[in-house]
């Protein structure tokens, strides 16, 4: 017997052409994309406007599957984490985190990460697979039937009205998928989160970032966290490959492809490290030199066991914050969300040892 064929994250096309091989018209693929991502349905038996015939073929060799819940925590100020497990085992980590009136799904796209940045709770679990267009989807669908956010709402009125990739892994090792995923995410007869409510966070994987950009017309972020290619190399490996100058260059370019796009940087602020006026003033120089519209995330240090560095004091976070302000770069300093169930930005592990 033959293996069932995954519905969930296989793109429009793939959709139409296997239908196709069914001797099904163009229009059931469109009737069940809808079901699958408009309304949600976990089952062939809900989709009540395509043929008994044509749902008795899709039972018997199709799957639409969801990963498996294997623990949920809420934190005090109401973020939620999920611990998921996909069929093989493996299992990553999903969070939302909620605003007064919407919020934003923190999705994985690997399983550990290979990246190795000294700062990073996710980066000391080594790199296991790399999650498919599916897997990384049926996070936010996960999400979706947790909150009962089925069909999908207007933005109006959704709680889940933003995706951050910014969960385990590095985005951009993993483009084909990612890309595929994003591109389920904004179709506007499905899910439809608009491309503007979408940031993907890169540690500068070069060569990727302008194809990303082209191919999803999402928002970019890029996890800098020190002002020269020294203080980062020390704790970002990746930057001896590709250094400060490359990282820059292409954020220029990505703004020449759109004016109106911005980069966000994102700074984490370790003690005696990266926080001194003078590391922000090179900042800014840095954002001159290239030409960057460029907007800071300067985020405090979530601390782990183990790990070698601390986090800056309030006072120099709000001193390096009103440097880059003076030199008019927006600079907001985000607020840690749930640090109490290690949701926060750093903190996400699969645990997979442990609750095993």
């Amino acid at each position: 017997m033959s293996e069932k064929i995954e519905l969930i994250g296989l793109s429009k096309k793939e959709l139409e052409s296997y239908l196709a091989s069914l001797g099904e018209k163009n229009f059931r693929a469109k009737q069940l994309w809808q079901w699958l991502y408009y309304q949600g349905a976990k089952s062939f038996a809900e989709m009540s406007n395509l043929s008994k015939s044509l749902r008795s073929k899709l039972e018997e060799s199709c799957t639409i599957t969801r990963p498996k819940i294997i623990t949920e925590q809420i934190s005090s100020d109401k973020t939620h984490k999920w611990l998921l497990e996909f069929s093989d085992g493996e299992r990553i980590e999903t969070v939302y985190i909620p605003e007064e009136d919407r919020g934003a799904v923190c999705i994985s796209t690997q399983v550990g990460c290979a990246m190795g940045c000294k700062f990073c709770h996710t980066g000391s679990q080594k790199i296991t697979r790399n999650l498919t267009a599916g897997e990384i989807v049926s996070q936010f669908m996960i999400a979706r039937d947790v909150y009962k956010e089925w069909p999908s709402p207007k933005d109006e009125t959704r709680h889940l009205s933003n995706v951050v990739v910014m969960g385990m892994g590095e985005p951009l090792q993993n483009l084909e998928n990612v890309v595929k995923a994003l591109n389920i995410l904004t179709d506007g007869e499905g899910i439809s989160i608009s491309k503007r409510r979408i940031t993907l966070s890169t540690s500068g994987i070069v060569p990727n970032i302008i194809p990303l950009i082209k191919e999803t017309g999402v928002k970019l972020a890029i996890s800098l966290h020190a002002p020269n290619n020294e203080k980062r190399s020390q704790i970002m490996p990746i930057n001896k490959k590709y250094p400060i100058e490359e990282i820059l260059q292409t954020c220029h370019d990505y703004q020449q492809l759109d004016g109106s796009h911005f980069v966000t940087f994102e700074y984490l602020m370790l003690k005696d490290f990266n926080d001194s006026l003078a590391d922000a003033q090179e900042l800014v120089q840095l954002m001159k030199k290239y030409k960057i519209n460029a907007k800071f995330n300067l985020i405090a240090f979530n601390p782990w066991p183990g790990c070698d560095y601390e986090p800056s004091s309030r006072n120099k976070i709000i001193a390096f914050s009103q440097e880059l302000q003076k030199n008019r770069y927006a600079a907001p300093i985000r607020v840690a969300r749930g640090q109490d169930i290690l949701a926060a930005c750093g903190q996400l592990k699969s645990k997979k040892q442990e609750n095993k």
